[in-house]
C-alpha cells in the first residue's frame, strides 16, 4: 500500500514537472491559428494581457494555448517586422549605393576620355606650333570653327527627313550626356555626396549656355520620362507647350513637334519662344531617351496680339537618359543646352541670359529635384500639415508662381493692356478687365470681378544686396515694407460683393504675423506657408472685431550658399479656410543675381550708383566708365521685380491705379532701405540718387550743397570733418534733417533727395523727378514760398515758417522750419538748384 502511494506521489509530480517544460517549449501553430492571430496583430501589434485573454475567449482555436505562449508570439512577430523593414532598407541602400558607384565611375571614364582628348589637343596644338615657327610663317592662325547643322522646316516636311533629324539629334545629345563634346565643369557649390541629389555641371566654353545633371530616382523609366515631358508640371517658367504633330518613328519611337513659351524673369526683357522636334526612343540596352533640338525657320509661333512680346530662342540637342536599374528606380541624365539670344536684352541683363549656373538652377536641377520629390510622395516618406494631399499643395505652389509670372509679363493675348504710360513712368500700370478671379478646379467658386484686374509692377538694379538675406528679411519682416490696409483691401476685394477703397475701414496692425507652414521640397529650397497677419479695427463700432488677414506664400531660393539660384516672395490673399481650388491672385518679389564678368567688374559701378536700370536699358555696347573702383568681393549685382496686383470696379479703376503706384513706390523705397542697411558695404545700395542729364556726379552736387549753406548762411551745414572726399555725401545721405533739391524753372522738379527726404515725401529716387514742388506744399506754404522766394533769391537763402506738407501717398507731414537756399555751381556766380531742408519733420 506504502509503495503504491509513493509510485502514485511520483507519477503525479513527473506529470507537474512534464507540463511545466512542455509550456516552455516551442508551440507549433495551425494555419487557422496563425491566421486569428495575425488578423489581432494587424490591428494591434502589442495587445495587453486583459487583450490576449479576452482573444483566447473569443477563438476556440487558441483555447489550448497559455497567454504566455500567446505573449511570446507576439514578441516574435515585432521582432520579424523590425527585421524585415530592416533588411528592406539595408537592401534599399545597398542597391542606392550600387547605382551611384556604378555612375560615378561612368563619371570618371568621361573625365579620363575628356583629359585624354584634351592632351592630345594640346600636343597636336603645340606640334602646329612648332611647325609654324620652323617655316617662318607669318600667318599664325588657326581657326576652328564647330558648327551645328540648322534643319530647316522643308526637311519637316516629310517623316523620313523627320527621322535623320532626330537621330541626328539623338546621336549628339548622348555624346554630350555621356560622352565628351561639351566641356563640362562641377557646379559651383553642388559636390557630389552621399546626401546630395546628384551630380550637376555645367558648359565651360561652348555655344550658348549650358547645363548636365545625372542622379538615381526610384521611379520607373516611363513614369519619368511622363513627367519630364510635362514640363510646365516642373518648369516654372514654361507658360505654354503644344504638340503640333506627333506619329511614330518606325523604330518603335514617337516624333513630335512642340511649341513652347517661357515667361521673361523681369518686367525689362522680352519673353522667349521655341519651335522644336522631340524624339522618343528605346536604346538597345533597355535605356529610354528623350531628346530635342531646335527646328530653323518660322514654324509656329503666338498670336499676332502678343507676337511682340516673344523673342524666338535655340534649343541645341538636349534630353534625357533614363536607364533601369537593377533591383528597381533608374538612372537619369539630364541635358539643358539653350541659345537664348542675349543680344536683345540691354546689356545689364545679359548675364542673366549668358549664365549656364543661371540655366541649371532653373531648368536641370529643377527637373531632378521635381523627380525626387515625386518619387519621395510615392513612396509616403513627405508629411504634409493641415492634411492637405501633396499633390494639392504642389498645385497651390505651382499657381502662385504661374500668376506672379502672369502679371510680370502682362501678355496681351491674355487681356492684359499697358495703362497711361509715356515710356517714362518707373512704376508700369497694366490692367486686365477680361480677367476674371476664377478656380481651376470648381467654376462655381469662381469670383467675377466687375472692372477686373490692376497690377502694378517695377524692376530695380541691387548693388551688393545677397538676393536670399533680402528675400528672408522681406518674409520676416513684413511691417517694415508691407500696409497692412493695402492688404485688407485685396483681401476683401476677394469676397464677392466686397468693394471699398483703402482707408474706408481704417485697421490698425499690431505688427504681428503668425506663419503657419504647409510643406516644402525636399531639400528645403521652396516653402509653402500660409500667413495670418493680426489687425484690428479702429472703428469705435466694432473696436473688438477681428481683422486678421490670412496669406498663401511660397518663399524660395533663401540658401545663401546656391549659386545663380533666384529668390522669390510670392504671396495671395485667401481665406481663412481656403479650399483646394481658392482664387489666388499673387503679389511680390523677385531677386536675381547678375553674374559679373572679369571685364566688368573694373568699369560697370561708379561711384554714382543707383537702384534703378533706367541709365543701363540701351540694346548695345555698355558706355565705358573711367571713374570708381571697387572690390570684387563686394560687387554684386541682382535684378529685383516687383508686382502687386488689385481686383477693381470699374468706377474705381483711376482711385486703384493711383494708390497702386503710390504703394508700389513706397514699397520700393523700403526696399531700398532694407538693401542699405543689410548691404556688407553700407551706403552700397543706393549710394546715389539718378539725376537728371547733364546733372554733376552725386558727390560733386553733395559738396556744391553744403558749400552753398556755407557760403549763404555763414555756418556749416555739417561737421566740418565730415566734409573730406566722399563722406560728404554719405553723411548727407544719412542727414536727420530731409535735404531736397529742386530744379530752377518754370514749373520747378526734384532732382535730390537725400534718405530723410524721401522718406517723407514716401517716393523713391527714380519717382522723385516726377514730383514738382508746388506738389508738397500746402495752400499756406505755397503763399509762404511766394513771399520769400524773391528774398530767396536777393540773398541766396530763406527761413521758412513751420507748416504742413503732403506726401506723394497723400499723408500730411509737418515740420518746425524748412530753410531755402541756393547751390552754386563750380564757379560760385551761376545757380544750379534750390535747396531745401525741412527740420523735425514728422507724420501728422
Amino acid at each position: 500500500m506504502a509503495m503504491a502511494v509513493a509510485q502514485h506521489r511520483e507519477s503525479s509530480s513527473g506529470s507537474s514537472m512534464n507540463k511545466h517544460l512542455d509550456s516552455g517549449k516551442y508551440v507549433r501553430y495551425t494555419a487557422e491559428q496563425v491566421e486569428a492571430l495575425e488578423r489581432v496583430y494587424a490591428d494591434c501589434p502589442k495587445p495587453s494581457s486583459l487583450r490576449r485573454q479576452q482573444l483566447i475567449r473569443e477563438c476556440p482555436i487558441l483555447a489550448n494555448i497559455e497567454p504566455k505562449q500567446i505573449k511570446v508570439w507576439f514578441q516574435n512577430r515585432r521582432c520579424r517586422e523590425k527585421q524585415r523593414k530592416e533588411s528592406s532598407k539595408l537592401q534599399t541602400v545597398n542597391r542606392k549605393l550600387t547605382a551611384m558607384n556604378k555612375l560615378l565611375m561612368e563619371e570618371n571614364d568621361r573625365l579620363q576620355k575628356q583629359v585624354s582628348q584634351l592632351v592630345c589637343e594640346n600636343g597636336y596644338m603645340r606640334q602646329q606650333l612648332q611647325t609654324v615657327n620652323a617655316s617662318g610663317a607669318t600667318d599664325a592662325s588657326c581657326d576652328s570653327v564647330v558648327t551645328t547643322p540648322q534643319h530647316s522646316l522643308k526637311d519637316a516636311n516629310n517623316p523620313a527627313g523627320l527621322l535623320s533629324i532626330a537621330e541626328e539629334t539623338l546621336t549628339q545629345f548622348l555624346s554630350k550626356a555621356t560622352g565628351t563634346a561639351v566641356d563640362w565643369v562641377q557646379m559651383p557649390g553642388m559636390k557630389p555626396g552621399p546626401d546630395s541629389v546628384g551630380i550637376f555641371a555645367i558648359s565651360q566654353s561652348c555655344s550658348g549656355v549650358a547645363a548636365r545633371a545625372c542622379g538615381l530616382v526610384s521611379l520607373e523609366p516611363i513614369k519619368i520620362a511622363d513627367i519630364l515631358k510635362d514640363r510646365p508640371s516642373w518648369f516654372r517658367d514654361c507658360r505654354n507647350l503644344e504638340v503640333f504633330t506627333m506619329f511614330p518613328s518606325g523604330n518603335g519611337g514617337t516624333i513630335e513637334l512642340l511649341y513652347t513659351q517661357t515667361y521673361a524673369p523681369t518686367t525689362l526683357a522680352p519673353a522667349r519662344d521655341f519651335w522644336t522636334l522631340r524624339y522618343t526612343s528605346t536604346l538597345d540596352n533597355g535605356s529610354l531617351v528623350v531628346c530635342e533640338r531646335s527646328l530653323s525657320g518660322s514654324g509656329t509661333g503666338p498670336s499676332p496680339a502678343a507676337a511682340s512680346q516673344f523673342v524666338r530662342a535655340e534649343m541645341l540637342p538636349s534630353g534625357y537618359l533614363i536607364r533601369p536599374c537593377e533591383g528597381g528606380g533608374s538612372i537619369i541624365h539630364i541635358v539643358d543646352h539653350l541659345n537664348l539670344e542675349a543680344w536683345s536684352v540691354p546689356e545689364v541683363l545679359r548675364p542673366l541670359y549668358e549664365s549656364s549656373k543661371v540655366v541649371a538652377q532653373k531648368m536641370t536641377i529643377a527637373a531632378l529635384r521635381y523627380i525626387r520629390q515625386i518619387a519621395q510622395e510615392t513612396s509616403g516618406e513627405v508629411v504634409y500639415s493641415l492634411g492637405r494631399q501633396p499633390a494639392i499643395l504642389r498645385t497651390f505652389s505651382q499657381r502662385l508662381s504661374r500668376g506672379f509670372n502672369d502679371a510680370v509679363n502682362g501678355f496681351n493675348d491674355d487681356g492684359w493692356s499697358i495703362m497711361n504710360c509715356d515710356g517714362a513712368e518707373d512704376v508700369i500700370i497694366a490692367v486686365n478687365s477680361s480677367k476674371t478671379l476664377s478656380s481651376t478646379l470648381n467654376p462655381a467658386n469662381s469670383l467675377s470681378v466687375l472692372g477686373g484686374v490692376l497690377c502694378a509692377k517695377a524692376s530695380m538694379l541691387l548693388q551688393n544686396v545677397p538676393p536670399a538675406v533680402l528675400v528672408r528679411f522681406l518674409r520676416e519682416h513684413r511691417s517694415e515694407w508691407a500696409d497692412f490696409n493695402v492688404d485688407a483691401f485685396s483681401a476683401a476685394s476677394l469676397k464677392a460683393g466686397t468693394y471699398a477703397y483703402p482707408g474706408m475701414r481704417p485697421t490698425r496692425f499690431t505688427g504681428s504675423q503668425i506663419i503657419m507652414p504647409l510643406g516644402h521640397t525636399i531639400e528645403q529650397e521652396e516653402l509653402l506657408e500660409v500667413v495670418r497677419l493680426e489687425g484690428h479695427s479702429l472703428a469705435q463700432e466694432d473696436a473688438f472685431a477681428s481683422r486678421d488677414i490670412h496669406l498663401l506664400q511660397i518663399c524660395s531660393g533663401i540658401d545663401e550658399n546656391a549659386v545663380g539660384t533666384c529668390s522669390e516672395l510670392v504671396f495671395a490673399p485667401i481665406d481663412e479656410m481656403f479650399p483646394d481650388d481658392a482664387t489666388l491672385l499673387p503679389s511680390g518679389f523677385r531677386v536675381i543675381p547678375l553674374e559679373l564678368k572679369t571685364s566688368d567688374i573694373q568699369g560697370s559701378l561708379t561711384t554714382n550708383r543707383t537702384l534703378d536700370l533706367t541709365s543701363s536699358l540701351e540694346v548695345g555696347p555698355a558706355p565705358s566708365n573711367t571713374t570708381g573702383e571697387l572690390s570684387t568681393c563686394q560687387n554684386t549685382r541682382s535684378v529685383l521685380t516687383i508686382a502687386f496686383q488689385f481686383p477693381f470696379d470699374s468706377n474705381l479703376q483711376e482711385n486703384v491705379a493711383t494708390m497702386a503706384r503710390q504703394y508700389v513706390r513706397s514699397v520700393i523705397s523700403s526696399v531700398q532701405r532694407v538693401a542699405m542697411a543689410i548691404s556688407p558695404s553700407g551706403l552700397s545700395p543706393a549710394v546715389g540718387p539718378k539725376l537728371l542729364p547733364g546733372s554733376p556726379e552725386a558727390v560733386t552736387l553733395a559738396h556744391w550743397i553744403c558749400q552753398s549753406y556755407s557760403y549763404h548762411l555763414g555756418v556749416e551745414f555739417m561737421r566740418s570733418d565730415s566734409l573730406d572726399g566722399d563722406s560728404v555725401l554719405k553723411n548727407l545721405w544719412h542727414h536727420q534733417d530731409a535735404v531736397l533739391c529742386c530744379s530752377i524753372k518754370s514749373l520747378p522738379v526734384f532732382i535730390f533727395a537725400n534718405q530723410a527726404g524721401l522718406d517723407m515725401l514716401e517716393t523713391t529716387l527714380v519717382a522723385l523727378q516726377d514730383i514738382t514742388l508746388d506738389k508738397i506744399f500746402d495752400e499756406s506754404g505755397r503763399k509762404a514760398l511766394c513771399a520769400d522766394f524773391a528774398k530767396l533769391m536777393q540773398q541766396g537763402y530763406a527761413y521758412l515758417p513751420a507748416g504742413i506738407c503732403m506726401s506723394t501717398m497723400g499723408r500730411h507731414v509737418s515740420y518746425e522750419q524748412a530753410i531755402a537756399w541756393k547751390v552754386l555751381g563750380a564757379d560760385e556766380s551761376s545757380v544750379h538748384c534750390l535747396a531745401f531742408s525741412f527740420v523735425n519733420w514728422s507724420f501728422v
